[in-house]
C-alpha cells in the first residue's frame, strides 16, 4: 500500500503546532504502549474501572451520578427548558405511561425524530423499561424506513406531526412529539404524548435488566458500505459514558456542570446520541438543542446561551469559521472548545480555524456506531498541541494496525487497517451473522475498514477507508490525499474525489469541485494544479463542477452519490 504509506509521512509531518511528548520507550526502541511481540497498541491512559454489576442498566447508571447541573435541555428557538430536577421524573413518567400502554421489556420503539428536548426523555424511558430504542433520520423515505426496520418488530413509533402520516403505513401506533414544551396538550396530535409525560413517576416499573441486554439498534454504513443494524447493549453504553464522555471531562479543570453545549449534531446518530442523550446528562452539563442546523441561528445560539463547547462535523466547522470571520475580532468569546468528528479535517480547515478562533481549543475524535462512539479523542495542553490527529486511544481500548496485503501487524509510523477491541464494541449486526463474523473476529477485534497510523506519541491519524481506495493500474490512491490538495486551492470552497470505472486502468480518480463565487477556474487548471503536487499515477483525470458536495447528516462524503453524478454528467 504505497499510497497510504506516503500519505502517512506527509500528514504526520503537517501536524499543526505539535511538540513531542516525553519519550517513554522500551529498551527495544518502541513506545511503552506498543508491544512488538503482539502488535497491540494500548491506551496511553491508565485503564478505568467499568461497573461490574451485571444488573446495571444505562439509565440507572446515568442518574446515579451526582452533579451540580441546573438546566438540562433547552430548546433554542423557544427558550423552553427542562431542568435536571425535572428530567428524571419526566423519564419515569414517560416510562410509566408506556408501561400502561402495554409496552414491555424487549419491545422495540422507533424514534424518527429531529433534535428535540424530548428526544432524551423518550430514549431513556424506553431503555429504563428494558425496551429497545431504534433511531433514524426523520427525512428517511418510507421505503428506507421499511427496509431498515424490517427485522425489528416495531411496537410503537415517535415522530413529528409532518411524518406521522408517512409512518402510518407501517401498521404500528404513532405518537406525535411536539417541538418544545409550549404545545396544546388538548390537541389531537399531541394528546397521547401529553398523557405520557403527565403520568405518575412513582408508578414506573423496575424490571431486571442485564448489562448484556440490548439497549438500542442504530444504523450504520458498516465497514462494507451497505446499511446495517448495529446492536448495542446497556454495557456498551455504560462503557461509552465512562471511558469517553466522563473520562474526557475529567481531563479538564472545570466541572462538567459548568459547561454549555450546543446540540446541532443529530441525536439519531451515535455521535450526537452519545453526548446529548446520554453522556453529558451524567455530568450535569447544560445542553442547548437546535432542531436543525442553520448558520445564522448557530451564531445567535452561541451568543445568547454563552455556549462553551460545540461538537461539530467538518461542514459545520467551516460554517463556524465563516461566521467568525464575518463577525470580526472578539466574537464567540464564551466558546472554549470545538471538537470535530465523523470525518477528518483538512489541513486548510485546521489552519483557518486556528487563525480565526485562536482562543478556542480544537480537537478531533474518532468513533464508530459499531464501537458506541468510543475510539480516540484529541487532547491539547500548553506544551502539546496536535490539531491534525484524531486523538489518543480511549482508556480500556486496544488497537492493531494491520497491513492489507500481508496481514502483518505494524508498529508506529506505518499505515494499515485499524482494528479495535474494548468494552464499547457492539454485540453484532441484527439478523446478519455473516456480516458480524466478517467485521468482528473470534478474538473480539473490530475490523474498522479505516486506514490509519500511530505516531511515536500515541496519536492516531486517519487517511481513508478501504472501500474508498481507488485502484489505478495496480496502484492504490486514497481520495483524502487528493481532496486535501484540491481544497488548498484558493478558488475551491469544497471538493471530493471518487473512483470511477475505466476499461484500461480499472479505476481513475474524478474530482467533484465547488468553486468559490466569481471563480472562473477551469477543469484543465484544476487537473494541472493537482498534477504538480502528486505522483503521476495519482493525478485527477476528470473534474465535475457541482454544488454542494453530497454529504450525510454526520458530514461524511456520500461517494456513491458522487458516482451517480458522474454517470449523469456523461448523458
Amino acid at each position: 500500500m504505497a499510497t497510504p504509506l506516503n500519505a502517512c509521512a506527509s500528514s504526520q509531518n503537517q501536524a499543526t503546532n505539535t511538540q513531542r511528548a516525553s519519550d517513554n520507550t522500551h529498551p527495544n526502541g518502541h513506545p511503552h504502549w506498543f508491544s512488538p511481540e503482539t502488535g497491540i497498541y494500548s491506551s496511553t491512559y491508565p485503564s478505568l474501572p467499568i461497573p461490574s454489576d451485571p444488573h446495571l442498566d444505562i439509565v440507572s447508571f446515568i442518574f446515579s451520578k451526582n452533579h451540580n447541573g441546573v438546566s438540562a435541555l433547552t430548546d433554542y428557538s423557544s427558550g423552553f427548558s427542562i431542568s435536571y430536577s425535572q428530567l428524571h421524573p419526566l423519564v419515569k413518567s414517560m416510562a410509566s405511561g408506556l408501561h400502561q400502554m402495554g409496552f414491555s421489556q424487549g419491545d422495540v420503539i422507533l424514534l424518527l425524530l429531529p433534535n428535540s428536548i424530548y428526544f432524551p426523555v423518550i430514549f431513556l424511558a424506553v431503555l429504563s423499561l428494558g425496551g429497545i430504542a431504534t433511531t433514524m433520520n426523520p427525512l428517511s423515505s418510507l421505503t428506507e424506513i421499511r427496509k431498515q426496520t424490517v427485522g425489528c418488530s416495531l411496537s410503537l413509533a415517535f415522530t413529528v406531526p409532518e411524518t406521522s402520516e408517512k409512518l402510518g403505513a407501517l401498521g404500528v401506533p404513532v405518537i406525535g412529539v411536539p417541538e418544545n414544551g409550549s404545545f396544546n396538550s388538548k390537541s389531537k396530535e399531541f394528546s397521547t404524548f401529553h398523557w405520557l409525560i403527565s403520568g405518575d413517576p412513582d408508578c414506573c416499573p423496575r424490571p431486571v435488566i442485564n448489562q448484556h441486554d440490548v439497549a438500542a439498534i442504530m444504523y450504520s454504513s458498516g465497514t462494507t458500505g451497505s446499511t446495517k443494524a448495529v446492536v448495542l447493549t446497556h454495557g456498551n453504553f455504560i462503557a461509552m459514558v465512562e471511558t469517553f464522555v466522563r473520562f474526557e471531562a475529567s481531563l479538564y479543570e472545570n466541572s462538567g456542570s459548568e459547561n454549555v453545549y450546543l446540540a446541532v449534531l443529530p441525536m439519531f446518530h451515535i455521535y450526537g446520541l452519545s453526548l446529548f442523550v446520554t453522556g453529558l446528562i451524567s455530568l450535569g452539563s447544560a445542553i442547548v438543542v437546535m432542531r436543525k442546523f442553520d448558520a445564522n441561528e448557530m451564531v445567535k445560539a452561541i451568543d445568547r446561551y454563552r455556549v462553551t463547547h460545540f461538537p461539530v462535523v467538518p461542514p459545520v466547522l467551516m460554517a463556524l469559521i465563516k461566521s467568525a470571520r464575518a463577525a470580526g475580532a472578539g466574537c464567540f468569546g464564551s466558546l472554549k472548545q470545538v471538537c470535530c468528528g465523523a470525518a477528518p479535517l483538512t489541513q486548510k480547515s485546521i489552519q483557518e480555524f486556528v487563525q480565526t478562533l485562536s482562543h478556542v481549543d480544537l480537537i478531533q475524535g474518532y468513533g464508530m456506531t459499531e464501537s458506541t462512539a468510543v475510539g480516540t479523542r484529541g487532547f491539547n495542553t500548553k506544551k502539546l498541541r496536535n490539531y491534525s490527529s484524531i486523538g489518543l486511544l480511549a482508556p480500556n481500548m486496544r488497537a492493531k494496525v494491520v497491513d492489507l496485503s500481508s496481514g502483518s501487524l505494524l508498529p508506529p509510523g506505518n499505515c494499515g487497517e485499524l482494528w479495535l477491541q474494548g468494552p464499547g464494541i457492539m454485540k453484532g449486526y441484527l439478523n446478519d451473522e455473516e456480516a458480524t463474523i466478517s467485521t468482528i473476529d473470534k478474538e473480539g477485534w473490530l475490523h474498522t475498514g479505516d486506514i490509519v497510523s500511530f505516531d511515536q506519541d500515541g496519536y492516531l491519524y486517519m487517511f481513508s477507508r478501504i472501500k474508498e481506495i481507488i485502484k489505478y493500474k495496480g496502484f492504490q490512491i486514497a481520495p483524502v490525499d487528493l481532496e486535501s490538495i484540491l481544497i488548498s486551492h484558493p478558488e475551491i470552497s469544497d471538493a471530493a474525489v471518487a473512483g470511477v470505472g475505466d476499461e484500461e486502468a480499472g479505476e481513475v480518480p474524478v474530482a467533484f469541485v465547488v468553486k468559490r463565487p466569481g471563480s472562473a477556474l477551469s477543469q484543465a487548471a484544476i487537473i494541472n494544479y493537482v498534477e504538480k503536487q502528486v505522483a503521476p499515477y495519482k493525478k485527477v483525470r476528470k473534474v465535475i463542477f457541482t454544488h454542494p458536495i453530497p454529504k450525510s447528516a454526520a458530514g461524511k462524503i456520500l461517494r456513491r452519490e458522487l458516482k451517480h453524478l458522474f454517470m449523469i454528467s456523461r448523458i
